[in-house]
C-alpha cells in the first residue's frame, strides 16, 4: 500500500467512525463526509444546477439535459462552508451523445471536458464504469446529490444520499411505457425516497461502480408508485472511450 493509500484509508476510517444525520434527498440521510470522492456539483454562478460524477481527472459525466455553461466544483461536502478539498474548474466542452435532442428520455448523457485536470487525491477521484453484465432485479443500490430534500424547493448544503432497489425492464414498463433497454429503473417499494430536481446528472452506484445516471421520474419526487429512471451507462462505453481518447 503507498503511502497516499494508507492516508486515505485512516481520512475515510475517521470519517465514517463519526457516523452522519437523518435526511436527505427524498427520505434518505447525509453521506458521510467526503465519502464519494467521484461526486461533481455542476454550478452557474456559484450555484448548484446538477450533479455529475469524475470520469478521469479531465472529464465528467452528466445528464444530456443538463445543459448550461457549468463550472465544476469537486471535493466537495458542503456547498457552502470552506473545505481545503474542494477544487473549482471550468467546463471547456460539453459531448452530448450525438443522437441526443433536447426533450428526449434515451441517450439522456453527456461528457463534459474541463478546462484543467484535477488534481487527484483522497477527496477527489475517479469511479469506475464496466461492461454491460446482466444487472440483477432487486439488487440494493444508491445514488447520492444535492437536490430537493422534500420536493419543496429546499436544497440541501451537504450531500445526500439514499438506498435504492433496481427493477426489471417489464414492471417499470408497467408506469413508463416507453422504457428501453438503455435505461435502469430503480425504486424502494412502499417508502417516499429517490431523487429529485438538482440531482440529475447524478450516479447511481452499484457495488462500487457507476451503473446509471440520474434521468427522470414522477412530477411528485419518491413516489414509490413511479419508479426513478436512470441512463444505463454501460450501453455507452465505446462512445466514452472514444470522446476521452480524441479529447
Amino acid at each position: 500500500m503507498s503511502p497516499l493509500q494508507f492516508y486515505c484509508l485512516l481520512v475515510l476510517l475517521s470519517i465514517f467512525g463519526r457516523g452522519s444525520s437523518r435526511d436527505g434527498i427524498v427520505g434518505g440521510q447525509e453521506a458521510a463526509p467526503h465519502s464519494r470522492p467521484y461526486m461533481v456539483s455542476l454550478q452557474v454562478d456559484g450555484i448548484h444546477d446538477c450533479g455529475g460524477v469524475l470520469l478521469r481527472e479531465d472529464f465528467v459525466l452528466t445528464a444530456a439535459h443538463c445543459d448550461k455553461s457549468y463550472v465544476a466544483l469537486l471535493g466537495a461536502h458542503s456547498l457552502k462552508d470552506h473545505e481545503s478539498s474542494k477544487q473549482r474548474i471550468e467546463v471547456a466542452k460539453s459531448i452530448p451523445y450525438p443522437t441526443y435532442k433536447t426533450g428526449d428520455l434515451e441517450n439522456d448523457i453527456q461528457l463534459l471536458k474541463l478546462k484543467s485536470n484535477a488534481t487527484l487525491n483522497c477527496y477527489v477521484s475517479p469511479i469506475p464504469v464496466k461492461d454491460c453484465s446482466c444487472l440483477p432485479r432487486h439488487v440494493l443500490c444508491s445514488t447520492a446529490g444535492w437536490g430537493d430534500m422534500y420536493d419543496n424547493y429546499t436544497f440541501p448544503d451537504r450531500l445526500r444520499e439514499v438506498n435504492t432497489t433496481v427493477i426489471g425492464k417489464r414492471r417499470c414498463a408497467h408506469t413508463w411505457p416507453t422504457v428501453t433497454r438503455r435505461m435502469i429503473c430503480a425504486t424502494d417499494h412502499g417508502a417516499v425516497q429517490g431523487f429529485c430536481s438538482g440531482d440529475s446528472g447524478g450516479p447511481l452506484v452499484c457495488d462500487g461502480v457507476c451503473e446509471g445516471v440520474v434521468s427522470f421520474s414522477h412530477l411528485k419526487c419518491g413516489d414509490p408508485r413511479y419508479p426513478d429512471v436512470y441512463t444505463r451507462v454501460c450501453m455507452y462505453n465505446r462512445w466514452i472511450r472514444w470522446v476521452m481518447r480524441r479529447y
